[in-house]
């Protein structure tokens, strides 16, 4: 079994490493073992997943993930960080230490040949000014991950898993719920990392759902439509989309949804409904 990171070994590995945490990478290293142990066992791995870790840091997380999952690829943006992963995972999990991958790139901007084999799972501590990015391009880039487990701003999590009608139901509530059925899965207090943030955390776990069989980008440029003037009603948001207000009504109208509805009222079905009654508009 790995020997998990404490807070002393995290002040130790970022001094001897010259690594001073940075907001530009969002960086709040998990210290607590406890909760590390409860983040790998929510996220449900089982012994042939491989696990795509975004944000690894020093490994808090990763030697975690590493004892269960077949393999872990860590994607790393820190170069010093990415450089020391490695060997701290060889010292605290020698007999695992060779299921790990390191990928040092932008995860944001991760594409499929970025990875030496598809990922099964998303499991993350995820930095909080790019955790909607990061997961909604893992799940269209790779279509092989079946489930995830993600830690992120409270905030965040409640937008990730909000339901239609709600008044923080919004575009990525939506996006995610083409790809998945996400819920929330626990909170997670402030004090657990070293900086400690002024913001408290949520873990989101999701399970991938059948692509729904409609345009996804004409699905998406609705939703993005309807939540950029969410205030007003569908027929003058989504003109711009439709190409104007009668055109957007007609829409609507073949669509079966009323015209005074706001975009926040509809769910995932009823955009796709809408992206096709386009597409049937303009054969």
């Amino acid at each position: 079994m790995a020997r998990l990171l404490t807070s002393g070994d995290i002040r130790t590995l970022t001094k001897g490493l010259g690594i001073q945490p940075t907001k530009k990478w969002g960086q709040n290293f998990v210290v607590d073992a406890n909760t590390v142990r409860r983040i790998a066992a929510t996220a449900g791995l089982d012994a042939d997943d491989v696990v795509m870790e975004v944000g690894p840091g020093l490994g808090s997380l990763t030697l975690a993930l590493i004892e269960t999952a077949r393999r872990v690829i860590a994607v790393e943006i820190d170069p010093k960080l990415a450089l020391a992963l490695p060997t701290t995972v060889e010292h605290r999990a020698p007999e695992e230490h060779g299921r790990l991958t390191v990928v040092e790139t932008d995860a944001a901007r991760l594409k499929a040949d970025d990875l030496p084999e598809p990922p099964t799972a998303l499991v993350a501590n995820l930095p909080y000014n790019v955790a909607v990015p990061v997961v909604l391009n893992s799940l269209e880039t790779f279509p092989t991950l079946r489930k995830g487990l993600v830690m992120v701003q409270k905030e965040v999590a409640d937008r990730l898993t909000a339901s239609p009608g709600s008044k923080i139901y919004g575009a990525p509530s939506v996006k995610m719920a083409w790809y998945t059925k996400a819920r929330r899965a626990g909170s997670v207090s402030p004090n657990v990392f070293w900086p400690v943030p002024n913001v408290a955390s949520g873990l989101v776990a999701f399970e991938r759902v059948e692509s729904p069989e409609a345009n996804r980008t004409q699905v998406f440029a609705a939703v993005d439509a309807a939540f950029g003037q969410r205030r007003k009603m569908l027929r003058q948001a989504l003109k711009g989309w439709a190409g104007s207000v009668a055109a957007a009504e007609e829409i609507m109208k073949r669509a079966g949804i009323e015209p005074t509805r706001r975009g926040e009222s509809l769910d995932i079905a009823e955009f796709i409904a809408l992206a096709d009654a386009k597409e049937a508009a303009h054969e």
